[in-house]
């Protein structure tokens, strides 16, 4: 599903009209129903609603909302902001059918404003501006924002909390930001959505399908896009009845160190439920009987070292290469590391300890091999790009990063977001908050190592690992619960989300 930024929107508005075709009041109409639809299925008619409408089409919407919720019986109250007495032509017609309804109470907003009472019982509709904004909100309806964010009502917004800029917020003014409890977004989701700084502004949201040529969206391009199950399953590649273990690939994992062996099972474990069809794992020698305990089906190649990473691995014989977790920083073990990035020619996954040692030699990062892909959080990411304001700025950089080095960037969190050498982004909505606990990322690392192994181009295995980490990890919230989840329940329940990508 791809993102649109609001200057792209509003063409395939147009669009809509021109082709379908549409007059843009009904296409108005259209949204209004939707909004009206999924309003009236969460709220009862005893719930006392007051609309706040801007002067453009948002404002519209939200009139041509509360017109129709009027219609169904409800007890609506609207205030339509009309400061500088300029409405858009389809606000100016539902002003007008709202100006002859009894069944609501009507004010506009020229000058003065006259605060109604808000209750913990009403629910606000918030239509004061979509997301055409390109400045942050100030004056009146600053003011306005704020009051109704200080009052105990719950807000809806229509299409996004009104202050918001789609995309980019970092110079915006948070105060004069409409924090909505639910987000009823028109068609697509908006960037802005996707960022963690942004969701208490605003709450949950979903979409709704207003009727938007398809064929508008197919043709418009874009950098962003939400992964959807049908994206992964197309990528799913099909196993031959004849198939062997020597078709699968043969991966080889680099990780643990004395104390973190945990790291290194987790991720071969993973590895194997993953589909490769052989896994060698380098530990050192303390960790060996943990490895061979736990993780039966692997290979377990012995590190001369007792208690850290130290001997170079040869990577010739494996068709991809996973390095990281639970790795620790010995000083043995950072100047092996760069040994073993600039030697290997097989793609890799980088994790970790091995990013933050990269961290601190970033001139290592462009002997990373071709293909490979970096997993960092976002701390380990900034280690790398340096201390970011927020979420877009941290994209941007890491966008940056992703085609200076030639490498694809799975930044983890929710909406965990691959990033490629071509600056697409895609973020994956699997997951929860469940997942963020310790072992998890090293669980990643290893479906990620699995499939490009089995010869998955980085793109793929990035977006297909992602979608398939957060299905499983949903799966084991459904049985353990958010509290209770680890990275081992992530790894019992692999096998029911691989069952849904690969019907």
């Amino acid at each position: 599903m791809k993102i649109f930024q609001g200057s792209s929107i509003r063409k395939l508005d147009a669009y809509t009209i021109e082709h379908e075709p549409i007059s843009s009041i009904d296409l108005m109409e259209r949204a209004a129903r939707a909004l009206t639809t999924a309003i009236s299925n969460k709220w009862s008619e005893k719930t006392p609603i007051t609309v706040f409408a801007g002067p453009g089409n948002n404002g519209g919407d939200a009139l041509a909302v509360a017109r129709m919720l009027g219609e169904k019986g409800y007890n609506v109250e609207i205030y339509l902001f009309n400061t500088q007495e300029k409405l858009s032509a389809d606000c100016q017609t539902n002003k007008e059918l709202i100006e002859v309804m009894d069944e609501v109470r009507f004010t506009e907003v020229t000058s003065q404003f006259t605060p109604p009472s808000l209750t913990k019982a009403h629910l606000v509709i918030d239509g004061l501006f979509g997301s055409g904004l390109n400045k942050p909100l100030n004056g009146g309806f600053a003011a306005v924002v704020k009051y109704i964010n200080a009052s105990p009502a719950t807000v809806v917004a229509i299409d996004m909390p009104s202050g918001l800029m789609g995309e980019e917020n970092t110079f915006n003014i948070r105060a004069n930001i409409i924090r909505a409890d639910y987000t009823f977004s028109l068609q697509l989701p908006k960037l802005a959505f996707l960022f963690s700084e942004n969701e208490e502004l605003v709450g949950e949201w979903s979409l709704l399908d207003i009727g938007i040529s398809k064929e508008a969206i197919a043709e418009t391009e874009s950098d962003y896009s939400l992964l959807e199950l049908e994206d992964i399953r197309t990528l799913i590649k099909p196993r031959k009845r004849f198939a062997h273990k020597g078709i699968f690939g043969h991966a080889l994992l680099i990780a643990g160190s004395y104390g973190m062996a945990g790291a290194s099972t987790l991720a071969a474990r993973a590895c194997l439920r993953s589909g490769v069809g052989l896994l060698t794992v380098q530990v050192p020698a303390q960790n060996r009987d943990i490895l061979q305990t736990t993780v039966p089906e692997a290979i377990v190649e012995i590190d001369f070292n007792d208690t850290h990473f130290g001997t170079l691995a040869d990577t010739e014989e494996y068709q991809a290469v996973g390095i990281g977790p639970g790795l620790g920083r010995h000083a043995e073990t950072e100047a092996t590391l760069l040994q073993q990035i600039e030697s290997c020619q097989t793609p890799m996954v980088i994790d970790a300890d091995a990013l933050n040692i990269l961290a601190e030699n970033r001139y290592a990062l462009s002997s990373i091999p071709k293909g490979s892909v970096l997993t960092p959080h976002p701390k380990e990411l900034e280690r790398l790009i340096g201390k970011c304001q927020d979420s877009y700025e941290r994209l941007m950089k890491a966008c940056e990063l992703a085609q200076a080095i030639n490498v694809h960037i799975v930044l983890k969190g929710a909406y965990s977001t691959i990033i490629t050498p071509q600056k697409g982004c895609y973020f994956n909505p699997t997951g929860n908050p469940g997942m963020a606990t310790a072992g998890s990322g090293d669980v990643l690392t290893g479906i990620i190592l699995a499939l490009l192994a089995q010869g998955y181009p980085a793109e793929d295995a990035s977006k297909i690992a992602t979608y398939t980490h957060g299905l499983a990890g949903d799966f084991a919230k459904k049985r353990y619960g958010v509290i209770s989840l680890t990275a081992g329940d992530i790894i019992e329940f692999l096998p029911e989300a691989w069952k849904i990508l690969s019907e």
